[in-house]
């Protein structure tokens, strides 16, 4: 999955179909290993990505390049009924394809799609204090972080680690 930096590729993003599992979980599974991004047990199985990343109430978008899926992500709703105006989203780019700014495409096509889809803000529960990339790719984007929930992650199965609560309006 290895891609040539040197070479200016389009990404193509996409709504999921059920037919891209097998690639998402080629994303999902590298990503969450690592226990220092994500809640989800390093060891969740394949069975567990339906309900993780396919669910009900889930919006799921691939990002492709040179016709692999190299990336995803989800929208929902942030709560449920008087709380589900509020979009919530993670987002996942497989480590072969880090730094090549498909993060950033797939956080500004969420925003439009979260208006699209009649979201009124958008905020992020669990953005890992560690995750100084994310945090500054959300920043720019102008979300702000509105509050810290210390100690609310295991990360690494070795230390707690504090989580921000982002927030972005879409109204303005």
């Amino acid at each position: 999955m290895k891609h040539d930096n040197k070479h200016n590729h389009q990404v193509i993003i996409r709504k999921a179909k059920h037919g891209d599992m097998d690639q998402v979980w080629n994303v999902f599974q590298p990503v969450v290993k690592t226990a220092d991004t994500y809640v989800f047990d390093p060891d969740t199985p394949r069975r567990d990505l339906k309900k993780h990343w396919f669910g009900s109430n889930m919006f799921t978008y691939v990002a492709e390049l040179d016709g692999h899926i190299v990336g995803t992500y989800i929208l929902k709703p942030n709560q449920i009924d008087l709380g589900s105006h509020i979009a919530n989203g993670s987002y996942m780019v497989h480590p072969d394809a880090w730094n090549k700014g498909i993060g950033r495409q797939m956080a500004i096509h969420s925003i439009k799609e979260a208006r699209k889809l009649g979201f009124k803000a958008m905020q992020f529960n669990m953005v890992i204090e560690t995750n100084k990339a994310a945090i500054h790719l959300w920043e720019t984007l102008g979300f702000r972080i509105i509050g810290t929930v210390p100690g609310a992650l295991f990360y690494k199965k070795e230390r707690y680690v504090g989580v921000h609560i982002m927030y972005k309006n879409l109204e303005s």
